[in-house]
């Protein structure tokens, strides 16, 4: 009995381990031809939407960047009343991308991928590219706008249009740092020949 105990705590043991760097971040996130060495299925993914929705792909990770860092399963924080009572998350932010619930439930109905997942970088790199052409039919945005993108995937395509972000002096310094971020990729991506 011990011995079938035993071997079944070891299939855990590594099971737990071998799982949970599908969810954490590439080593480098500055160095966008390392991140591609460990990460060729990050990429796969990102071009297989470059193809399909035509944003490009240092746009594509300069987004991923801002919203999660990379990390798969990564969360809004969990709010508190006077500091100790938990009072739930922040949002219903999931996954790479970040997506929210109502807009992740939108983007399944409408592209009949009933087995999206918010945490698997294929299909957060396609609702990274069902979004944006939102953005583009919507603002009349630009694929190649990293910035404006970015603004109109944190406030969303009516908080775009009426200038919400215009508010949050933060907002406009991450955006800001997702079009430099996207310029920083395409260059990286180019000097070692993957552009």
């Amino acid at each position: 009995m011990s011995r079938i105990f035993l071997s079944l705590a070891v299939i855990v043991l590594l099971a737990s381990c071998g799982g949970r760097q599908q969810f954490s971040a590439p080593r480098n996130l500055e160095n966008a031809c390392m991140m591609e060495r460990e990460r060729p299925q990050y990429f796969a993914a990102m071009r297989a939407t470059e193809r399909r929705w035509g944003v490009p792909l240092p746009v594509q990770m300069a987004i991923i960047h801002a919203e999660s860092r990379f990390v798969g399963d990564a969360r809004t924080p969990v709010r508190y009343t006077l500091g100790v009572i938990p009072m739930g998350r922040q949002s219903s932010a999931y996954g790479y991308s970040q997506a929210l619930d109502g807009t992740w439930e939108e983007y399944v109905a409408e592209t009949r991928n009933r087995r999206a997942r918010r945490t698997d970088i294929r299909d957060a790199t396609d609702f990274i590219g069902w979004y944006s052409n939102k953005s583009v039919e919507r603002n009349g945005i630009a694929l190649t706008d990293a910035r404006n993108l970015y603004l109109a995937y944190h406030e969303g395509h009516a908080g775009f249009r009426r200038g919400s972000y215009n508010e949050k002096p933060w907002l406009i310094g991450v955006a800001n740092r997702v079009a430099s971020r996207a310029a920083m990729y395409d260059t990286q991506l180019r000097s070692c020949g993957r552009r």
